[in-house]
């Protein structure tokens, strides 16, 4: 499943090197004692790059060439994130731990990694519960590093980087449900997955119909078709949510005639 919160902050850079539509961390520049002007344009290569196979080659070839680079981590997260978005699971939470291993502060890489295993771990895995353990503890580091994280850029504003924090803050409540959920948790599951529906913005519809589900599964049909009411209100639905959204408003419906 493709990580729900966009990265949205974007960051002034220099002239020729400026690079739109691309998280602050993706943002390098050459300036004096920094990195070379090769080092910028293989990085660029990686954002500019059309396809989520081209993105990886870039990457592939970027840490080949700077393997000492202090982006190496940015770069390897980007690999993560393209193979996460062409649904290739194992090989993002492969880039996502080399990222890790180049930089360990970097908490978007370890939601990743919670998020991706949690939702891939099956019933039936001999290993369940050690990935299972593992997801959540890589997302409880990051809830604890999220707060005191720096700012990679100066230019970035205040209120960007804060909005950015609760968003990541949010994601990380998002894979503890998903946790919950692989673990048969339900209770913290709604506890979770509400934390971080209502922490979200904008509103994630996939989060909320994740809590509706889990509020029927816990016998509550009044709080899944308060939160279903607000979902299939959106004029953007997306035709899949709408289809699994409508279907678990039926449910709790039935459920309420049932009583």
């Amino acid at each position: 499943m493709k990580r729900f919160v966009q990265l949205v902050i974007l960051l002034a850079a220099a002239a020729s090197l400026a690079v739109a539509q691309q998280p602050p961390q993706s943002q390098i520049k050459a300036t004096k004692g920094g990195p070379s002007k090769q080092e910028v344009d293989g990085f660029n290569a990686i954002i500019k790059a059309q396809t989520p196979d081209d993105k990886i080659k870039a990457v592939d070839e970027f840490v080949t060439k700077f393997a000492d680079s202090q982006y190496k981590g940015i770069a390897l997260y980007d690999a993560a994130e393209a193979a996460d978005s062409k649904g290739d699971y194992s090989k993002a939470i492969i880039y996502a731990k080399e990222a890790l291993k180049a930089d360990p502060t970097n908490f978007d890489a370890k939601l990743l990694i919670a998020g991706e295993t949690a939702q891939h771990t099956r019933e039936n895995d001999l290993d369940k519960a050690d990935k299972l353990a593992e997801a959540d503890k890589y997302a409880k580091e990051a809830l604890e590093e999220i707060p005191n994280a720096a700012k990679p850029q100066p230019q970035i504003q205040d209120a960007q980087w804060e909005q950015y924090k609760k968003n990541a803050t949010a994601r990380a409540h998002l894979d503890l449900g998903l946790i919950a959920m692989a673990q048969k948790k339900t209770a913290q599951e709604v506890e979770e997955f509400k934390t971080a529906v209502d922490m979200m913005n904008p509103p994630d519809q996939v989060a909320m119909a994740r809590l509706a589900n889990a509020y029927n599964d816990l016998g509550k049909p009044d709080d899944a078709l308060a939160v279903l009411d607000k979902l299939l209100a959106m004029n953007d639905l997306i035709p899949q949510v709408k289809n699994f959204a409508q279907q678990e408003k039926a449910r709790a419906e039935k459920a309420k005639g049932g009583k």
